[in-house]
């Protein structure tokens, strides 16, 4: 059966007992209904991929039974994979990035590896290990954010483009703990982050290639705006930032074990909220493939420095 989702009263329902419950106005809904797993039916896969792009992330409980294997193998039936990520390797397994506490806390918001030119489309974050206290993840819409903006400064954005790099400016977005001394584990997974170093022009605003919606392409991976002074980028940069982060664009996930999530990256921007102490916490991401972002003129994004071919295919 292909499951068809019926929208009504903020909730869908599909075949094969699929149920979405939405979570905003913008951004966010609940998956209920489904056992993840690399054997789902093509009507379910499709009905999950649907939720996907009409809601920009979403979040399913109760997958206990998920480890990195099945992870993996349900992550296959959205697409293509890619590494774990183009300079950090895999721990245990190729396709599978440790979102761990222990080397760094994504707590800035960014979407997930826009330094190179194939931004990856989708990720999929597991929960393996959780604080007892803390440690939501907050995603915010950048297609609610463009579509909100006054028309001057869409006339403005339209036509900007963005240099993004990973070797950015990583200790401003990094609450210092410690009084002297070295950082052994933070140092070496720095290290590792910028050992080939990528830069890429990519629009800010970029036109989603199955939706054609349009959202703004920025996240702390910026360096700076292309034609413009360093002062103004920065400026202008605060600015539509803090448009994309309106807690109108938001949705906020309290994790609990056996939860995953799911987020389309070429919408969205995430901050995993850094108030859990020294706490553990552990996530796995598996990333899919993605395109090379257009601006609605139809231009393809540049590579400056790097060649990451070897991360992805293009999709």
């Amino acid at each position: 059966m292909t499951a068809q989702l019926e929208h009504a009263s903020g909730t869908a329902r599909a075949g094969s007992g699929v149920r979405v419950v939405k979570l905003g106005a913008h951004i966010g809904a609940r998956v209920d209904g489904v056992r993840l797993g690399g054997d789902l039916d093509a009507g379910t896969v499709e009905a999950i991929r649907s939720a996907l792009l009409t809601h920009k992330v979403i979040f399913f409980r109760d997958q206990g039974h998920l480890d990195d294997e099945s992870q993996v193998a349900f992550a296959r039936l959205l697409g293509d994979l890619t590494l774990a990520h183009p300079t950090v390797r895999g721990r245990d397994n190729a396709n599978i990035l440790p979102i761990d506490s222990d080397y760094s806390k994504a707590n800035s918001w960014h979407t997930d590896v826009t330094f190179v030119d194939r931004v990856p489309a989708i990720s999929v974050l597991r929960a393996v290990q959780l604080p007892e206290y803390g440690g939501t993840t907050t995603w915010a819409s950048t297609v609610a954010a463009y579509e909100k903006l006054p028309a001057p400064l869409k006339a403005l954005v339209d036509s900007l483009w963005a240099v993004h790099t990973n070797a950015y400016d990583y200790a401003a977005n990094i609450d210092e703990t410690r009084v002297g001394g070295v950082d052994v584990k933070f140092q070496e997974y720095r290290r590792e982050f910028v050992s080939n170093v990528y830069e890429t022009e990519h629009p800010v605003v970029r036109v989603h290639p199955e939706t054609g919606e349009r959202a703004l392409l920025l996240g702390h991976f910026v360096k700076r705006l292309v034609g413009l002074t360093s002062s103004e980028s920065h400026t202008l940069f605060q600015l539509l930032q803090s448009r994309v982060t309106q807690l109108e664009n938001t949705v906020r996930w309290h994790w609990s074990d056996g939860d995953l999530a799911i987020w389309d990256n070429r919408a969205t921007q995430h901050y995993a909220v850094a108030d859990y102490d020294d706490l553990p916490r552990r996530l796995h991401r598996v990333t899919l493939a993605g395109d090379v972002p257009v601006g609605i003129d139809g231009v393809r994004s540049t590579i400056r420095t790097g060649d990451a071919s070897h991360y992805s295919e293009v999709s």
